[in-house]
Formats: structure tokens, C-alpha cells, sequence
């Protein structure tokens, strides 16, 4: 799941993953950790003992110039000038600036909906039905707030299976001009939820 933390950066805290303008760009460890750490502390100066304290660690021996090596190479890869995002003030520490405090939540619809009915796999094995998943092929990515998603979900879900005889049970989607459109199904009965869409995340 990627996190939008600039108009131009999101990260995966999951999988270690960064994309700069929708590419993903590859880190190293350090600067991945350097970088999600400033990162969740938007806008607050994060002195270089800090830095040295809770992302270097006892990990290895480190000479006053190593956040400066590591940090060089993030700004690089981030494609920004020195001060934006990471600043640097002059014998105080490093800031991320943060140019928008919302996170834009952006979910994988394949994996969501995988892991979704694996974790409901008993309760919806136990009504004899069997799950599908056909989601709209051009639309890889969602943008809402995974918790959010997994409750309607489950809202739903609850709602049809104690009515529920042995069948086929499918989450299937559709797009239109303004909505993204799940839809549970469960021998032809079928609960929609409407998800308003933000374009320049599709």
C-alpha cells in the first residue's frame, strides 16, 4: 500500500518501496529508512543525534560525515533541490517539509481483495460458498483509506451472508464517469458500494 507524503513522493513502509512522479525509484536501506523516518515527522527538525540514535542504531561504526553521504544520495534520487523536502539548518538538524498534511491511501484492488476474502475464508466456506474476484482490469489502483474499504466490505458481507444458501459468492467492480463501483453478489444478490473517484490516482 502506497502513502502519498508529497505531491510527488509516496512511499510502501511495507515493502520498502519509494515512487518519485509514479516511478518507482530504488533506495537503499539507510536512505529508506532516513527518508520514512523524517517523513513521519512532517515539518518538525529532527536533530542529526536524533537521526544517528533511531536510524543508524548500533548497526555499525559511523563518522560524522555519514548522513551527509546517505542524505546527498536521497536528495539526488528524489530529484530535489537541497531544501525541498528534506532542509537542512545549518547546526540544528534536517526538516521534511511537508507540502500536504492529508495521505492519499492508494491500494492494490488485487491484492485487497485476495487478502480480503482469505481472512473471511472460514465464515464464508461454512455457508457452502465458493469466492471469486473480477475486478475491472484497467483499474489497478483505488484511492481510499484501506480500513475504511475492509469495513463496508465487512458491513456488506454481514448483511448477506445469514440469508445466504450454498452458491458462488463474487466480488466483481465497474467504473464510471464519477464512481468506482465494488459490488458483492451472492446468488445474484448483490449490495453495491460507490466509491467516489480521484482521476489522477487511477
Amino acid at each position: 500500500m502506497y502513502i502519498t507524503i508529497t505531491e510527488h513522493i509516496s512511499i510502501n513502509r511495507e515493502e520498502h518501496l519509494v515512487r518519485v512522479d509514479g516511478k518507482e525509484t530504488r533506495l537503499t536501506g539507510l536512505e529508506f529508512s532516513l527518508l520514512d523516518y523524517l517523513c513521519s515527522r512532517p515539518n518538525r527538525i529532527c536533530s542529526r543525534d536524533e537521526l544517528i540514535n533511531e536510524v543508524w542504531g548500533n548497526r555499525f561504526q559511523y563518522d560524522p560525515g555519514t548522513i551527509d553521504v546517505h542524505l546527498n544520495a536521497l536528495r539526488r534520487k528524489l530529484g530535489f533541490s537541497k531544501t525541498r523536502p528534506i532542509e537542512t539548518l545549518r547546526g540544528v538538524g534536517l526538516v521534511f517539509r511537508a507540502e500536504q498534511q492529508r495521505a492519499h491511501y492508494i491500494i492494490d484492488l488485487q491484492r485487497f481483495a485476495a487478502e480480503w476474502l482469505l481472512s473471511h475464508e472460514v465464515e464464508i466456506s461454512s455457508h457452502g460458498l465458493a469466492s471469486s474476484v473480477h475486478l475491472t482490469p484497467f483499474v489497478n489502483e483505488l484511492t481510499i483509506e484501506p480500513g475504511a474499504l475492509k469495513k463496508m466490505l465487512d458491513a456488506v458481507l454481514e448483511t448477506l451472508l445469514p440469508s445466504a444458501q450454498p452458491g458462488h459468492l463474487r466480488l466483481n467492480s465497474k467504473l464510471t464517469m464519477q464512481y468506482f463501483i465494488l459490488s458483492l453478489e451472492i446468488n445474484g444478490t448483490a449490495n453495491e458500494l460507490k466509491i467516489p473517484i480521484e482521476r489522477n490516482e487511477l
